[in-house]
């Protein structure tokens, strides 16, 4: 009797044990989906002007990443320092690592990606976050040293940008097609129109993802997303319209939040082409806007106004202006430059913004009081991108967050390869150099606010606000912090049963 009861307590645990290993398993499956912005020059090279983070974040892996209160915390890079002058940075990196083609990762690895960003004939656009490293040096496997022309003391901010994700040496012509990384999963199939599959990374170092699968769709309507996802079809969507806040908000068949962000969407007037080569013109654009009324009607509030500067509100180095709307001086502005009678502006836009349109009619009727008519035209969201986006002279635009001197160089300073309202200003160059080079944080933050103040009288750029974004969850999914998407854990997300 006592050898039967053995027996059966031995097989169940073997059952317990069995059962207990089959949960731990990757196990279902996470729908959302992008816009397909980038029409035919989607990638999944994360350096690329096409590149779609929401694959590049699941499959590869930064050196630094944003930690849970948003400051430098390690990824592969596990620790680092400067030297007294800021000149040179050294790091050292994760042991372990590998690679979804089974290589390993180590100092070669970060050289290659790094240079590759840096390259002149590549013209990334990345190449403005990390510019100001001139050597790329690896005196062992897990070491690299980054010698810098001038002194930086905030580079580690650089290294959290999203582009910047570590590839295996010498794959650069054939990332774009296999999105080899060291992520939490690994490309199954990759169709930027349609569907891309990711399968778990199960060797993935910290630790096998939970979810077995990422699908992720391509959709380039606002509307048709939000559909999507109101059908249960998508488990995340990050785009909801605000008039949608309380209806959503009263059923218990989805969770939505309001994220205070950096993101913001704005209104670009290329300065390199009249009447906007005039700053005179450009300012005057700019005074007309009563933002309070703009955010009211465009985001039903949610937003923080901002004064033309794409620095965050929760930002260390945010300037804060005032902006208060002028008609009679931009009227006066306009006459001074050559149009009393004011100007015609054709405006572009796209349904792959929510906001875009709502910005483009609310400044319709504003402008009209100061004599600028503009002329809203709507363009297809399939290859706004490459088509409309810096080739128009006017057009809409939208920016994810980023830190300071990243938002202000990367949208801004002469060469950047994303200067998309093509401004060239000296003295805006001048100012950012300064603040690069200043150790002391106190005089650093001084002469980031003085740029953003030169900012705002000067640039091309209408930035009325920063986003609130509206981020909708499925109840089913577990583990996804949308006050920190930027720094959701993909390998610890689940999914339940399926709400419908």
């Amino acid at each position: 009797m006592r050898e039967t009861i053995f027996r059966l307590t031995l097989g169940w645990l073997a059952m317990l044990l069995t059962l207990q290993t089959a949960w731990a398993e990757p196990r279902g499956t996470f729908r959302h989906a992008h816009d397909v912005g980038s029409g035919a020059l989607a990638t999944l090279d994360p350096i690329a002007k096409g590149r779609i983070l929401q694959i590049t974040e699941k499959i590869m892996n930064r050196l630094i990443r944003p930690g849970p209160d948003g400051r430098p915390a390690p990824d592969l890079a596990v620790a680092w320092h400067a030297n007294d002058a800021g000149t040179v940075w050294t790091l050292r990196l994760r042991d372990g690592v590998s690679f979804h083609d089974g290589s390993g990762f180590d100092a070669a690895d970060v050289a290659y990606s790094l240079n590759r960003v840096l390259d002149p004939e590549r013209d990334s656009p990345a190449r403005a976050v990390i510019g100001m490293i001139s050597t790329v040096e690896t005196p062992d496997p897990l070491t690299v040293r980054l010698t810098l022309s001038s002194t930086f003391a905030d580079l580690p901010l650089q290294l959290m940008d999203p582009r910047l994700r570590m590839i295996p040496e010498g794959s650069g012509e054939t990332i774009g097609r296999t999105g080899t990384g060291t992520g939490p999963f690994r490309v199954r199939s990759f169709d930027a129109d349609g569907i891309t599959v990711l399968e778990a990374n199960t060797d993935y170092w910290e630790g096998p993802p939970k979810l077995a699968r990422i699908e992720v769709i391509g959709i380039p309507d606002a509307n048709t997303r939000l559909q999507a996802f109101l059908a249960g079809q998508i488990d995340m969507e990050r785009g909801i319209k605000p008039l949608m806040r309380r209806a959503l908000m009263r059923s218990d068949r989805y969770v939505v939040q309001d994220i205070p962000t950096g993101n913001w969407s704005g209104l670009v007037f290329r300065t390199d082409v009249p009447p906007f080569a005039d700053p005179r013109v450009r300012r005057a654009i700019r005074m007309v806007v009563d933002r309070e009324e703009m955010l009211k009607l465009a985001l039903d509030g949610g937003g923080v106004i901002s004064c033309d500067t794409p620095v965050a509100p929760q930002d260390q180095y945010r300037a804060e202006m005032a902006c208060p709307p002028d008609i009679a001086g931009a009227r006066a502005l306009l006459a001074e430059a050559g149009y009393p009678d004011g100007i015609d502006v054709p405006l572009h836009v796209a349904p792959l913004d929510t906001v875009w349109s709502a910005m483009a009619v609310v400044l319709q009727d504003q402008a009209a009081k100061a004599g600028i008519r503009i002329e809203i035209v709507n363009a297809a969201a399939d290859g706004y991108w490459s088509e409309v986006w810096m080739k128009k002279d006017a057009f809409a635009t939208s920016w994810g967050a980023r830190p300071a001197d990243q938002a202000l160089n990367e949208a801004f300073h002469s060469q950047a390869k994303w200067n998309e309202s093509h401004f060239v200003d000296p003295e805006f160059d001048r100012m950012m150099a300064r603040a690069r080079g200043e150790v002391d944080f106190d005089e650093r933050r001084m002469y980031y606010i003085a740029a953003q103040e030169y900012l705002a009288q000067m640039s091309g750029t209408l930035i009325p606000f920063h986003r609130t974004q509206l981020v909708g969850l499925q109840p089913r999914v577990r583990n996804i912090d949308p006050f920190k998407s930027d720094r959701i854990r993909w390998h610890m997300v689940e999914v339940g049963e399926a709400n419908f």
